[in-house]
């Protein structure tokens, strides 16, 4: 579903980090691509900072989107992620601007724009994400396809629920159904591979590539980036994206009383 176009010239990115040929046909191969040690010292140190600035934001109508859960060990409420973030954060602007935008875009074949991005923060009693595509969320309406460059900001480890990916499947398409996490049937043949990361790790993985991870059953949080593109040929759909999210499905400080809201995927 992701194919390079092939007439795409990295040189055109120079001021970019480059990936070489062999690191985009693994991509096209498996559906992901892992790059250790992505960001380092200072800017590593900067984006654990600003994930710590914006996990204390106040809950706020209208500006960025915090989302709470109950906690599988004593019923707690959890800060679960935090979208929208963009606008309101001149750090993590140029965190999307940069090396994420210039990698997703040599991988997507053309121009990444920026569609969602959300710090996902799984902190100690917080639940797993059932095996799904992110393409399942009917982010069709808005473009084909889609690029989610994950970025550790604490260590992933298999204890507290780090991403599983299967390779091969991402080029089936649209495997399960919209609004449903995968089910026995669809994941035959599926292998999940846990894929730990250090802090500053990064997965780029496609839309359609089937992953999953556990819940969080240790002490410390894990908190991770999830910056997802699509390419600019296709259209600047974040705006539009975050009306309709607003809509469907408020941050908490929006949601009506005594109406009920489902995460489904």
């Amino acid at each position: 579903m992701g194919a390079v176009a092939s007439s795409f010239a990295l040189s055109s990115l120079p001021h970019f980090m480059q990936l070489s040929p062999q690191d985009i046909a693994q991509f096209r191969a498996t559906g992901y691509l892992v790059i250790r040690s992505l960001f380092a010292g200072r800017q590593l140190a900067d984006l654990i900072r600003w994930t710590d600035d914006v996990e204390g934001w106040p809950e706020t109508p209208g500006k960025a989107m915090k989302y709470f859960e109950r906690s599988r060990s004593d019923g707690a409420r959890l800060l679960q992620r935090i979208e929208n973030v963009y606008p309101y954060h001149e750090g993590f602007q140029g965190l999307c601007d940069g090396d994420l935008r210039g990698i997703s875009t040599q991988l997507l074949g053309g121009e990444a724009v920026l569609f969602k991005e959300k710090i996902n923060f799984k902190l100690p009693g917080g639940a797993g994400f059932e095996p799904h595509q992110d393409a399942q969320a009917d982010w069709g309406k808005y473009s084909a396809f889609h690029l989610t460059a994950m970025v550790s900001v604490d260590p992933c480890t298999i204890e507290n629920g780090c991403l599983e990916m299967v390779s091969g499947h991402h080029d089936r398409g649209l495997i399960g159904d919209l609004w449903a996490p995968l089910n026995a049937e669809q994941m035959q043949g599926m292998d999940f591979v846990a894929v730990p990361t250090a802090p500053g790790d990064a997965i780029f993985f496609d839309s359609y590539a089937p992953h999953r991870s556990a819940p969080n059953v240790t002490g410390k949080p894990r908190r991770v980036l999830y910056i997802t593109y699509n390419r600019a040929a296709d259209g600047d759909w974040r705006e539009q994206y975050y009306a309709d999210k607003r809509r469907s499905f408020p941050p908490d400080c929006e949601r009506e009383p005594g109406k009920v809201y489902e995460y489904k995927v």
